[in-house]
C-alpha cells in the first residue's frame, strides 16, 4: 500500500506554488491558503499543503520548491512570502534539515528557505482555488506560472504528471 504524506512549502504567490505541485506524479492533493508556524513566523504567509505518495519523495518536492521560487532572495515581501518549509513531525523537520543541508551545493547563493513547524492553516477562497486549472489563459498565468511550469518540463520532466502539457503563449 502507497502511504500519504504532507508537507507544507511557502515563497511565492500560492497561485504558482499550487501550480507547480499540481503539475507533479505522485502529488495527490494541493491545498492553496496561508500557512502560519511559531516564533518570528507566526503571522500567515501564502503557502500549500502537499500531499504526495511514495511516487515522489519529500527530497524532490524540497529541490522542485527551491528552484521555482526566489529561495536565495530576502526581499521586501518576505512577510507575505515567507520561504519556507513547513513541517508536521519532529522526524520530518530533520529530514528535511538535511535535504536543504545537501540541496545547498546546487545553488550559487545560501538558500534562505526556513524550516519551521506546522501551526495553522487557512485555505483561499473556493473561487480562487486550482487558479491555473481553472485559469491558464490570464495574463498573471502566463507571466508568472507558465515560466515556472516550463523549467519543471526542462529539468524535472521525469517527475511530470503529463509531459506533452501546452503552455499557454
Amino acid at each position: 500500500m502507497n502511504s500519504l504524506h504532507k508537507i507544507g512549502f511557502g515563497g511565492g504567490c500560492h497561485w504558482c506554488t499550487e501550480a507547480v505541485f499540481q503539475h507533479l506524479k505522485g502529488v495527490v492533493k494541493v491545498e492553496q491558503g496561508w500557512i502560519a508556524s511559531s516564533g518570528d513566523s507566526n503571522s500567515f504567509s501564502e503557502a500549500v499543503i502537499v500531499h504526495f505518495d511514495n511516487e515522489i519523495s519529500l527530497n524532490v518536492l524540497t529541490e522542485i520548491h527551491l528552484h521555482t521560487h526566489k529561495s536565495t532572495v530576502h526581499h521586501s515581501r518576505r512577510d507575505k512570502y515567507r520561504s519556507a518549509i513547513y513541517t508536521f513531525s519532529t522526524a520530518q523537520y530533520e529530514v528535511s534539515e538535511t535535504i536543504l543541508r545537501n540541496l545547498q551545493t546546487r545553488f550559487e547563493s545560501k538558500i534562505i528557505t526556513e524550516i519551521v513547524p506546522f501551526i495553522a492553516f487557512k485555505a483561499s477562497r473556493v473561487q480562487i482555488q486550482n487558479y491555473y486549472i481553472t485559469n491558464p489563459e490570464k495574463p498573471f498565468c502566463k507571466t508568472f506560472i507558465n515560466p515556472k511550469l516550463k523549467l519543471l518540463l526542462d529539468k524535472f520532466s521525469d517527475y511530470v504528471k503529463n509531459k506533452n502539457m501546452q503552455l499557454a503563449d
